[in-house]
């Protein structure tokens, strides 16, 4: 099947940046803000008020009960996009026979860390598709686990949804909003015959339920007689037993070739806290057994998830055959994202946090959106990057660099250039009046006019980097060396005359001269220099630490071949440099926006910065390697 490309075209061949105005033009046949597909003229201008549709709502009104949603009307309806993914295509079908009149998707994390790249995908798949028909998505949490989930988890889950794009509205759920009819329903299983209270140990479960090559074997109390259960289950809510003494079990089939169906447990005794029941319970539902039923009373028409779950799937089915659900949600899967040079395990990414190989979860090596978005990654990016790789039914490994892209596509656009000096070098104008400071015009972003320009002190002395200047260059070295011309930005061309050296011999200024008459960096005569040097006075350059990251992974695929995960760790993955400069105006730059510091990279604040010590974060650097290879490919395919 045919995808979107990186060179603006649609799936089906046709161009789809049509008349959509800048920001909203889209490079890759999907709307970057909000992830739809874009699959027709009328999508493309459906999608010009994509600036409200992304809009955030200020509340967060809880509703312990899903409200009901509107019928619309068919000629209030959508039109569905004329290609789309299986997904896609499964919804559209669902509508146009009637199977459906409204779509409803839910988003349905458990809060036991903080969401990753690959739930971005699952969020934009989800949301984007309730937008796309014209439905609603749902924001569940899937809090059954009290022994993991915290309310901090809860907060970040809901400012990342947020971040992104989306808004759930007034569709703010919780599994434990269920409890107390989930629980009614396991009393149906156990007196229709369906469920019975298990006494043995979790280690003897293990072993009872066999393998994939050999059946289970029933448990001893598996013919246990219903009042029995109802009693003992009464008994496990009330408290009366210490965890793990009993659990509530489903009777389907112990010779079943998918293990998820021998017998799987529905309820055990857990005594701790929950973040929002308190010590209400101290039975909990698991996952198989809330999941489902959550999705039933929600009314959810398309209970989307990764692939690990489609063993699940007979077991999701089963439990609303055998109960009086509202509803009969179904359940789909698509194959879940795997990123080179990344983990997004979160029992891995917990580890990493716990025995300080990062910050924490969001330090801007992890692949939390968190971290991401202290990184300085936009929103617009990260959706761009979910819809640019499409839902698959397999699973595949995709280059991290498509992410990067996806990035870069944005901030090309959107980020202001700065000046910024990170291995500084002196350089004296001699013949410049000493004290003098001109205020010189500079362009804010080439590729939008109508960012303007700012003004940019300059003075007799500056920083330049270092890397730009040679005592004796190679042939194709165009910077400054000795003797040369070159061009400073918007400024001056200077001439290299004299190289000052310490007393080991290292570099530590260069004196120059300049012409007067090249003044916003052009010659009147005509010349012309092949160098152009960004430069910073050396009087206004705000000192700045300056973290430079790679990937925390050395290897594309982390622990493969046998070796240990945690081996492929990059100790150099972080740099600080300190004795860095930027230009004025960053000093008051605000966290969360990503300027591109000429001819280095794209940078933003950091959160550690603080009035007179900041801190600048390297986001990604101006290099396209994937851009650069997709070019090749389609010229060798020529």
């Amino acid at each position: 099947m045919s995808k979107s490309n990186a060179f603006g075209r649609s799936r089906s061949g046709r161009g789809v940046r049509g008349g959509i105005p800048s920001p909203f033009a889209q490079r890759h046949g999907v709307c970057l803000r909000c992830a739809c597909i874009l699959r027709c003229g009328a999508a493309v201008e459906a999608h010009r008020p994509c600036a409200i549709l992304a809009g955030v709502s200020s509340q967060t009104p809880p509703s312990p009960q899903p409200s009901p949603s509107p019928q619309p009307s068919p000629s209030s309806q959508p039109s569905p996009p004329e290609r789309g993914d299986f997904i896609r295509e499964i919804v559209a079908a669902d509508l146009r026979d009637g199977r459906h009149q409204t779509v409803v998707t839910r988003f349905p994390p458990e809060p036991n860390g903080y969401l990753h790249i690959g739930h971005a995908k699952s969020i934009c798949l989800n949301f984007g598709i309730a937008r796309e028909f014209g439905g609603r998505c749902h924001l569940r949490f899937d809090d059954t686990n009290p022994m993991k989930e915290e309310q901090e988890y809860i907060d970040a889950i809901e400012t990342d949804v947020r971040w992104l794009g989306f808004d759930w509205g007034e569709h703010l759920y919780f599994a434990s909003d269920y409890f107390e009819r989930l629980y009614e329903w396991a009393v149906h299983l156990i007196r229709t015959g369906k469920a019975y209270v298990d006494d043995l140990s979790a280690e003897q479960i293990r072993e009872y339920r066999g393998t994939l090559t050999e059946p289970g074997r029933a448990s001893p109390w598996r013919d246990r007689p219903a009042e029995e259960s109802l009693d003992l289950f009464e008994r496990m809510r009330a408290g009366e037993l210490p965890d793990g003494a009993r659990v509530l079990r489903a009777r389907i089939d112990m010779a079943s070739g998918n293990i998820n169906l021998r017998d799987p447990i529905l309820y055990r005794i857990v005594h701790a806290e929950h973040p929002r029941t308190g010590d209400a319970w101290c039975i909990y539902p698991t996952y198989d057994f809330a999941h489902g039923q959550s999705d039933a009373i929600e009314g959810i028409t398309h209970s989307i998830c990764t692939l690990e779950f489609s063993d699940h799937r007979p077991l999701y089915d089963w439990l609303i055959e055998n109960l009086p659900v509202p509803s009969r949600p179904r359940q789909y899967e698509f194959a879940r994202l795997n990123l080179t040079h990344t983990v997004l395990s979160k029992r891995v990414l917990l580890r990493l946090v716990n025995e300080g190989h990062v910050r924490g979860w969001d330090d801007p090596r992890m692949p939390t959106i968190s971290a991401l978005r202290r990184r300085g990654f936009p929103a617009e990016g990260i959706r761009g990057f979910a819809a640019l790789i499409g839902v698959a039914k397999s699973d595949n490994v995709v280059e991290v660099g498509m992410l990067e892209h996806a990035v870069r596509d944005v901030l090309n656009r959107t980020a202001l250039r700065r000046f910024a000096v990170l291995d500084p070098l002196k350089v004296v104008i001699e013949g410049y009046p000493d004290g003098q400071v001109e205020e010189l015009e500079v362009v804010n972003n080439p590729e939008d006019p109508s960012a303007g320009t700012r003004r940019v002190p300059f003075t007799r002395e500056l920083w330049i980097e270092r890397d730009d200047f040679m005592e004796d260059p190679p042939r194709k070295f165009f910077r400054l060396a000795p003797g040369r011309e070159v061009r400073l930005r918007s400024a001056y061309f200077v001439t290299c005359r004299e190289v000052v050296k310490d007393d080991e011999g290292r570099v530590v200024e260069l004196r120059c001269t300049y012409d007067p008459a090249t003044r916003g960096g052009a010659a009147p005569d005509g010349r012309r220099v092949k160098g152009t040097l960004h430069w910073l006075s050396a009087a206004h350059a705000v000192p700045t630490e300056v973290r430079l990251y790679d990937y925390l992974f050395r290897s594309p695929h982390p622990g493969s071949d046998g070796r240990e995960l945690f081996d492929d760790l990059d100790p150099d993955s972080e740099t600080v440099l300190r004795g860095c400069f930027v230009e004025p105006c960053l000093a008051e730059l605000p966290v969360g926006e990503t300027v591109q510091f000429e001819r280095l990279g794209y940078f933003c604040p950091d959160p550690d910065s603080a009035p007179g010590a900041l801190v600048i974060n390297r986001t990604l650097t101006l290099k396209d390697t994937w851009a650069k290879l997709q070019k090749q490919g389609r010229q060798d395919s020529a």
